[in-house]
């Protein structure tokens, strides 16, 4: 027997598994998170006997006479300091890693309550945070300090939710104190856990699938092959991905499902998966997007490797190319790189009516409603999704996961289940940002004036199509960067090959491209012996410009104004880099998008209801606050719904920066029917009214012939400068000069922009993701994911340019905007540190990347 306390209350037990399990699964505290299982991550940070220590690495028999604190353990008082100091910071976003932050913070100002800020980092480093950039946090733990040291009271927060201010986000409290409910914190009665037999090899013939012995297991209640499901084809956009291998089909990859098997016992899992029998016929895989495209090459796909073809070609590139006085042609590499949002993928399915419900973490609950029920081959109404929380996404969490497998089981054992994936496991399935390879040719005459640009860019898309068509586009269609010139030629080519396939990531293609375009720019800089500032600065699009892609920039297009906000900080210090950036918001390139709200009037709180998901960026704050600024309601009066099918209207996918400007667009239409009639009205006398609101907005194709085609709604630009130690060669400083046009909320928007910051200098400098010959060669704490004390100081500003968008009140989008400069910055600063002009990325040869060699 073992005995100790958890939050002062004594504890004696004969089980001995991990702390973390112990807490969530036989005391029901949900608050300690699990995020890696390995060690790495600190979302499971207790206090034990003081100290901060990670739960998922305390083994019970190891705990006799400990003292343990969780989240649920603080007092009144630090609740309330706690809760307050990180939501008034902005501390928190998604929220899965902030009660892992709040005990290392408290086990630091337990002993110091006067901490410096190294001390704060210090403190912290064992804890990673993905969407913040540490910043906030570590200044909501300053705050705290100061609280508790003064003995200051906790303040009113009188701010209402309008444009402009630092309304606090209504979810904040909630999430730092443990009580919010992520997929994970769902527990049903009767609940199943499931788990996936994945393909052993990554290219493979399943000849033989046998699951007779594994059914014979006592624990085992119900085993799925391809042969259980209706439909076993599905993709959001391309239908090339299996549920499940078939007995006689080949593998694409490592993460295939084979099996899926459901017991009452999750430790039990491991067990039945183990006597499941598969007979393989070991296939060379097809690894290399080169080797993919040569003629003979085996087939992953029965249509061929070739997932896209885009060719955007716009006036005569040849003929300027010839014309032209200087010319430089280079080619980039980018790496796969993985999304590492804190909370892995997890599903709860429960059998509903003819059909099932879910509850998800997805980033569009309508997108696994229509694939669920064409899996299952279901009408759409019969399957109801729900949004949990949702632990960071970057785009990661856009493609099926757990979401179908949980629903299949639900289904078939007509009980409750739940997938939860291990962290290895979620590393193996979900897609990943795409590596690429670009060759590009830029041309400038004898002024500095750039007269063209030609590249080819070939994306590896892995196993299967997932979001690798728009990738591409995207990628095309902003490799031009934001300056002014009309000769353009680009091949994009997306490819399958037997890797983990390429999907969503923050940035959406344009990081990729970016890096190849700012970097080849002052190339071409150097031969025209120009400063690459003035260069930028000479070709910067301007209001009423012709873009590459043919649209005329539109009035509320800031990049100059960027530029000149950067002038005196890039000529402060000869070793500065830069780069400009530009990022859409919406969807665009011809695909109709739109977004919806429905305003309903309930006890006199007006709730609105739209399916938007919040991965951690705030739409019910940019929600709140768009109703707010439209009606002049207080945050007591308006209740932001969470999505689920049966009650929110479909607003599309969190993607592409565009629930800000869709969304808040429906939101403000419908604000206005509201505004009108509380003009006559009460809210008590509205009770039980709804106000619908909705945005739709049509623009051009990738390939449209028009002389100035629309293809977006809006871009957001931005400027970033690295500053580094001269002597170390370390990061100094990085400045983020951003045009987001209308801030909607200030503290948001500075989380955003330095969160992304912190992102980008990952890609740049340390974040990988090896595979070799198809297989995995990395875990979660091998990631080189940024930990606290390596992000340097981060300064912002935001700026706007001469007019403003007509929509939302002139807002745009900045979630994907913040990262995409970051890493070309890094490699411009690190080539004036050193001489050095690095062609790939993680840039080598930097004191982070030591051992790789420079390119």
């Amino acid at each position: 027997m073992h005995t100790f306390s958890v939050n002062g209350k004594q504890i004696t037990t004969d089980v001995d598994k991990s702390l973390l399990r112990f807490l969530r699964e036989n005391l029901n505290l949900y608050g300690t998170k699990d995020g890696c299982s390995e060690g790495a991550c600190g979302t499971c940070t207790v206090i034990i006997d003081g100290k901060a220590t990670k739960a998922c690495v305390s083994k019970i028999s190891k705990l006799d006479g400990k003292k343990i604190i969780t989240i649920e353990g603080l007092s009144q008082r630090e609740e309330e300091v706690y809760g307050y100091c990180f939501a008034n910071a902005g501390a928190v976003q998604c929220g899965f890693c902030t009660p892992g932050m709040i005990l290392a913070a408290k086990a630091l100002i337990d002993v110091n309550n006067n901490p410096t800020p190294e001390e704060v980092k210090k403190a912290i480093r064992g804890n990673i945070c993905r969407c913040t950039g540490y910043v906030k946090i570590e200044q909501a733990i300053l705050d705290c300090a100061k609280f508790f040291r003064e003995d200051l009271q906790i303040p009113k927060n009188s701010d209402d939710p309008q444009l402009g201010n630092r309304f606090i986000r209504p979810d904040a409290l909630d999430k730092a104190l443990g009580r919010g409910v992520f997929a994970d914190d769902i527990e049903l009665e009767g609940m199943l856990h499931l788990k996936v037999l994945r393909s052993a090899y990554p290219r493979a013939k399943v000849l033989k699938l046998d699951v007779s012995k594994a059914e014979q297991h006592p624990k085992c209640v119900r085993i799925a092959t391809a042969k259980d499901i209706p439909e076993n084809k599905l993709g959001h956009l391309v239908h090339d991905w299996d549920v499940l291998i078939h007995e006689g089909d080949i593998t694409r990859y490592i993460g295939d499902g084979i099996a899926i098997v459901a017991s009452t016992d999750f430790d039990a899992l491991d067990e039945i998966l183990s006597l499941i029998e598969v007979e393989y016929e070991v296939l060379t895989p097809v690894i290399d997007v080169h080797q993919a495209m040569e003629e003979g090459a085996p087939k992953i796909h029965e249509k061929g490797n070739i997932l896209q073809v885009e060719h955007i070609q716009r006036g005569n590139v040849e003929e300027a190319l010839k014309n032209s006085a200087h010319v430089v042609r280079s080619t980039y590499k980018t790496p796969y790189t993985e999304h590492a949002f804190m909370e892995v993928e997890c599903a709860v399915a429960f059998p509903q009516g003819k059909g099932v419900k879910l509850y998800t973490s997805s980033q569009s609950i309508y997108d696994d409603q229509r694939e669920v029920a064409r899996m299952l081959q279901l009408p759409l109404e019969d399957v109801e999704v729900e949004a949990s929380l949702v632990g960071g996404g970057f785009g990661g969490k856009e493609d099926m996961s757990v979401q179908h497998h949980a629903a299949l089981m639900a289904y078939l054992t007509q009980k409750p289940v739940k997938l939860h994936l291990s962290r290895q496991e979620s590393l193996m399935v979900h897609p990943k940002r795409h590596p690429m390879e670009i060759d590009i040719t830029t041309a400038c005459d004898e002024n500095g004036k750039i007269t063209a640009m030609k590249a080819e860019i070939i994306s590896n898309t892995g196993a299967y199509a997932s979001l690798g068509g728009p990738v591409l586009q995207r990628a095309c269609t902003h490799a031009s960067g934001p300056y002014n010139y009309q000769n353009i030629d680009i091949i994009g080519k997306a490819v399958y090959t037997n890797n983990v396939p390429g999907g969503a990531f923050r940035g959406f293609g344009v990081t990729q491209s970016c890096f190849a375009i700012e970097s080849n720019l002052n190339l071409l800089a150097e031969k025209v012996n120009m400063d690459p500032f003035e260069f930028k600065y000479k070709n910067a699009l301007r209001v009423g410009d012709t873009m590459p892609n043919g649209q005329i920039t539109s009035e509320d297009c800031g990049i100059v104004e960027c530029m000149d906000a950067a002038r005196d900080i890039y000529y402060s210090n000869p070793k500065i880099g830069f780069a400009n950036s530009f990022k859409n918001a919406g969807i665009g390139v011809g695909v109709p998008d739109s977004g919806r709200c429905i305003l309903s009037i309930e006890d006199s709180i007006v709730h609105i209801r739209t399916s938007a998901a919040c991965m951690g960026q705030g739409i019910a704050t940019m929600a709140s606050q768009m109703l707010g600024e439209t009606c002049h309601l207080k945050k007591e009066q308006i209740l932001v719904e969470p999505p689920n099918t049966k009650r929110t209207p479909d607003s599309g996918c969190s993607t592409a920066s565009r629930q800000t400007a869709f969304t808040g667009e429906a939101i403000k239409r419908a604000g206005e029917k509201l505004k009108a009639a509380l003009e006559k009205n009460t809210l008590e006398e509205l009770e039980g009214e709804e106000f619908h609101g909705e945005f739709t907005f049509y623009s051009d194709p990738i390939t449209s012939n028009k002389n100035h085609p629309v293809s977006h709604l809006a871009y957001s630009y931005a400027i970033q400068l690295v500053e580094l130690d001269d002597e170390t060669g370390k990061l100094k400083k990085v400045y983020a000069i951003s045009d987001v046009g209308t801030p909607v909320n200030l503290t948001t928007l500075e989380g955003q922009v330095e969160g992304g910051v912190v992102m980008g200098l990952g890609y740049g400098l340390t974040e990988d993701f090896p595979t070799y010959g198809g297989y995995l060669k990395v875990k979660y704490g091998t990631l080189g994911l940024f930990r606290s004390t390596q992000v340097p100081e981060i300064e912002l500003k935001f700026v706007k340019g001469p007019g403003k968008s007509k929509y939302s009140y002139g807002a745009k989008g900045i979630g994907e905007l913040s990262t995409i400069a970051t890493a070309p910055a890094c490699q411009m600063a690190y080539y004036r540190h050193d001489g050095i002009f690095r062609k790939e990325l993680p840039l080598g040869g930097t004191p982070y990347k030591r051992k790789k060699e420079a390119k």
